[in-house]
């Protein structure tokens, strides 16, 4: 008798991410001077107070389980910080936390999402989202987006999407992989289009919301239309902004109904998130804010040279993002080209492997998150270290004949 995985599984595919810095370590490993520039990841340590939170949590002995969806502080500083930073008014029962932002947004989709069920999603997108919507029997439906347009979801390429079988909207913003982000007026608009259509519902990963650049104002779609509230699951996390990664720590606020239903499937998957990882984004989020600024600037500092010198590289177009950290340059112009090795490079992921092997720089293939041929540089290392790889990248770009 033969075993094999199942049908569910065999829907979707491994991360692209985790699978371009698994690659990287690997290749140093064997002694290769690799720069690894695909996890989305900041470099910066978690800031010691959050620290030093944990192991107060630690020396208390607050290690055994706690509620499914986190515990009474956490849900309070969430709502706390919602009104706070965000204008919306959430009660500790709308609040779901999660080992993590992934687990927020797939405890949302499979609590929600039926067989038949479509999902409306802007490409390029963060790698999980299509396979988390097969995962939950749903099925994704990919809207290219073009970068005159910013790569932001138009109203009218939303209104030409939806149909009695949309279940959901899903907005990134600032977006992984591009950076792009979605001001207030753009939100209006697609709003507008949402108001005409009562059974769409709107999930917004704001996991980047405070690494905005050049007086960008963050805005969210329940905020911009609070008629929108009661469809709308908004989710964050500690991860990014205060450089808590490895905490694993989500959470979101939305309608009772759905947060009841995602804590009914957390209890039977996860249990809960890490105590003392609980006990820390307490203080992440009611703590001292002022490092925030500081390190933005340090990411703006590094998204301005990597656009540069990507935009000096022969056959590189490389838009400007309004946040996160990330760039989304195009390779569109170098389709065609050979490459040192004799290979003629058809498409992005044939351009990063031969990147990969000819110059030892690792990034992530833009059709991975649907929308190439580009490819994803996460600039979230240090300048010498993106120095040496965007030269590396003109070296290898202009190789190409």
């Amino acid at each position: 008798m033969s075993f094999e995985v199942s049908d569910t599984l065999k829907r979707i595919k491994p991360s692209a991410t985790i699978a371009v810095s698994a690659k990287a370590r690997a290749l140093k490993a064997e002694g290769r001077d690799v720069i690894g520039l695909g996890a989305g990841e900041p470099d910066f340590d978690t800031p010691q107070n959050i620290k030093d939170a944990a192991i107060k949590a630690i020396q208390e002995g607050k290690t055994k389980y706690t509620d499914p969806d986190g515990i009474p502080e956490l849900k309070k500083a969430i709502c706390e910080k919602f009104k706070r930073e965000n204008g919306l008014e959430y009660v500790p029962a709308q609040i779901h936390v999660a080992p993590g932002g992934k687990p927020v947004l797939f405890n949302a989709l499979a609590s929600s999402v039926n067989v038949g069920d479509e999902v409306i999603i802007p490409a390029p997108y963060w790698v999980s989202y299509p396979d988390m919507v097969l995962l939950a029997g749903g099925t994704p439906v990919c809207i290219p987006t073009k970068a005159e347009n910013n790569y932001l979801l138009t109203a009218e390429d939303l209104e030409k999407a939806i149909t009695p079988k949309t279940k959901w909207l899903v907005i990134n913003s600032p977006s992984n992989p591009t950076g792009a982000a979605y001001s207030a007026a753009h939100l209006r608009a697609l709003a507008d289009v949402l108001l005409k259509h009562p059974h769409v519902m709107v999930m917004t990963d704001d996991m980047y919301e405070h690494l905005l650049y050049d007086g960008f104002e963050f805005a969210t779609i329940a905020q911009v239309e609070p008629k929108l509230y009661d469809r709308t699951l908004t989710c964050n996390g500690v991860s990014k902004a205060y450089a808590m990664t490895g905490w694993r720590i989500g959470y979101a606020g939305g309608p009772q109904w759905l947060i009841k239903a995602m804590g009914n499937m957390e209890s039977q998957t996860t249990s809960n998130p890490c105590s003392i990882a609980q006990y820390a984004a307490v203080e992440a989020l009611n703590g001292p804010q002022d490092f925030l600024e500081e390190r933005k600037a340090a990411f703006k500092e590094r998204r301005d040279l990597v656009v540069s010198m990507l935009n000096q590289a022969k056959g590189l177009k490389c838009p400007i993002p309004e946040g996160a950290f990330y760039v989304y340059p195009s390779c569109a112009e170098l389709m065609g080209k050979k490459s040192p090795s004799g290979k003629v490079i058809t498409n992005d992921e044939e351009f990063v492997t031969e990147l990969l092997e000819q110059e030892g720089v690792a990034v992530v293939h833009g059709s991975a998150f649907g929308l190439g041929p580009a490819f994803r540089i996460s600039y979230a290392t240090d300048t010498v270290s993106l120095t040496k790889a965007c030269e590396r990248i003109q070296k290898f770009c202009a190789s190409l004949t």
